[in-house]
């Protein structure tokens, strides 16, 4: 008989924890965010799809055209074009292709590119319909950013 009235006050007593803490939450802000009108706050360590960044001096891409990106990356999801102009010493990009399906954003590409001409872009909204939206021309990729 002791038992019973034991489990019993041990049973309203969780009962009254548990409905204060559903009190408390019912009363405290949510977390869910109306979505078109309003965005999260993003971490400034976020990963999106790479981006080329431009040098600030001359306005150009700071890529090389090494191809060590395209080299190093374990997806092979990278494709650099270059042409070998005539008269010229450098190779000249001509095309930065990103197969954005096969990423794994490992950021091997990112920590083996010479000049620093990679970096993550801050874009989170990436959503589409088939495979061909997430082919990025990254060389006429329309915001890229600045270093």
């Amino acid at each position: 008989m002791k038992n019973y009235f034991v489990d019993l006050f041990s049973g309203i007593k969780s009962l009254l924890i548990g409905m204060g803490v559903t009190f408390t939450a019912f009363f405290s802000k949510g977390a869910t965010v109306q979505y078109p009108r309003e965005t999260n706050y993003i971490a400034p360590a976020y990963r999106g799809h790479i981006i080329l960044l431009r040098d600030e001096n001359t306005g150009g891409h700071k890529c090389i055209a090494c191809g060590m990106c395209q080299r190093a990356c374990p997806s092979g999801c990278i494709t650099v074009s270059t042409v070998k102009k005539e008269g010229e010493k450098k190779k000249t990009l001509t095309g930065f292709d990103l197969d954005f399906t096969k990423c794994s954003l490992c950021a091997i590409c990112v920590e083996t590119c010479p000049s620093g001409a990679i970096d993550f872009s801050n874009e989170y909204n990436l959503a589409g319909f088939t495979k061909e939206e997430f082919h990025y021309d990254l060389l006429n990729y329309p915001k890229e950013s600045s270093c």
